[in-house]
């Protein structure tokens, strides 16, 4: 019997972790010897992670939450890492401790893992965005460094990985898990009650979303990122739902506009159905450009560096940087009529995790 950990400590890692246990629930039934513990670093808290969002996305209630919220990076990462070391040795030791994404319980459980002599997977591994100063980077480099199977959602994150001096016999290409989630939710996503309250229709509105320091740290520099996008939007109507870091930046500004509707984050299968019907889409998340590449939305990244080139290089994402002066040219070409296609990275095909869970019992 393969036991596996799978180690989640935020909402995306979630997401990433849903369709895995879907995967190594078949490959149970179908009388395959593996079963996993589901684990949750507790390192975030946040409302919408509650039981709803688990409902929702069918996802078991974790096994085990180590509790390890809040602090400092550093605390963080010590709480995280005396929680699992001490899972480990009280209840006994897997076969693979999986880890996804970047976030700092991704790194913390690899390192306790591999000094404990478990092996590590690392679901998403390769990407790189080549900027240091974002805590993720760091996890990103610390975790590959130390991990035993690498699995991969591009060919740019396979080529970092062979420069790091991996070999190929531990690559495994097998997709994205996070598409695996969107395209089996996508039947069912919910219509927000702030559709009919704003009156929304098809392809007539766009969706913002911002939360990253460079963003909206700065109370100057926000004020004019969003009335660029409100100045250059026609007469649609913009739906942000607020992340709390970015609703206080807001409140002490004091911006509003009427075609400016600031909401509260939304559920998973709301906010997708939201972006689904939109025009377009304006974010500073990594997540979002991948679930747009997919879903064939124009996607405007305000950030100067991604670890997600797959989703401007094929995709329909443009990588705008962080300037406001690149809001206007931007919004011309898109209502222009101009924006590109694009096209869905291969493998990024719903079947991911049934991949990766027939590696590991092919190698564990």
């Amino acid at each position: 019997m393969v036991h596996v950990d799978l180690i989640a400590g935020a909402r995306p890692n979630f997401m990433k972790i849903s369709p895995i246990i879907d995967a190594i629930k078949a490959a149970s039934g179908e009388g395959k010897a593996i079963t996993f513990r589901l684990i949750h670093t507790g390192q975030h808290y946040d409302k919408n992670m509650s039981g709803s969002f688990f409902e929702q996305l069918g996802i078991p209630e974790p096994d085990v939450n180590l509790g390890a919220g809040g602090g400092t990076q550093a605390e963080q990462t010590a709480a995280i890492m005396i929680g699992y070391e001490k899972l480990l040795m009280e209840s006994g030791k897997p076969d693979l401790c999986l880890v996804v994404g970047d976030v700092t319980s991704t790194m913390a459980c690899a390192i306790t893992a591999q000094k404990l002599h478990v092996k590590v997977a690392h679901v998403e591994a390769g990407i790189r965005s080549g900027d240091w100063s974002m805590p993720e980077e760091i996890n990103r480099m610390v975790t590959d460094s130390i991990t035993n199977y690498f699995f991969t959602t591009s060919e740019v994150a396979n080529q970092n990985l062979r420069d790091a001096g991996i070999g190929e016999e531990r690559i495994f290409y097998v997709g994205n898990t996070m598409i695996d989630t969107l395209l089996k939710h996508r039947p069912r996503f919910q219509q927000p009650e702030v559709w009919s309250e704003l009156g929304l229709e098809d392809g007539k509105y766009l969706v913002m979303t911002l939360h990253r320091p460079a963003n909206v740290d700065q109370e100057e520099k926000l004020k004019d990122l969003i009335q660029k996008i409100v100045d250059h939007t026609l007469d649609l109507p913009l739906v942000f739902p607020v992340h709390p870091r970015t609703k206080k930046m807001l409140e002490q500004i004091g911006i509003s506009h009427e075609r400016l509707h600031m909401i509260d984050p939304l559920g998973y299968l709301e906010f997708n159905y939201l972006v689904e019907r939109s025009k377009a889409v304006v974010t500073d998340s990594g997540g979002i450009t991948e679930e747009t590449t997919v879903l064939g939305i124009p996607c405007m990244t305000l950030r100067d560096n991604t670890e997600r080139p797959e989703t401007i290089t094929q995709g329909t994402n443009e990588l705008l940087g962080t300037d406001p002066k690149a809001i206007p040219p931007a919004m011309e070409k898109l209502f222009s009529g101009n924006w590109k296609t694009g096209n869905v990275p291969h493998l990024w095909d719903g079947q991911t995790a049934k991949r990766i869970v027939e590696i590991l019992l092919e190698k564990l």
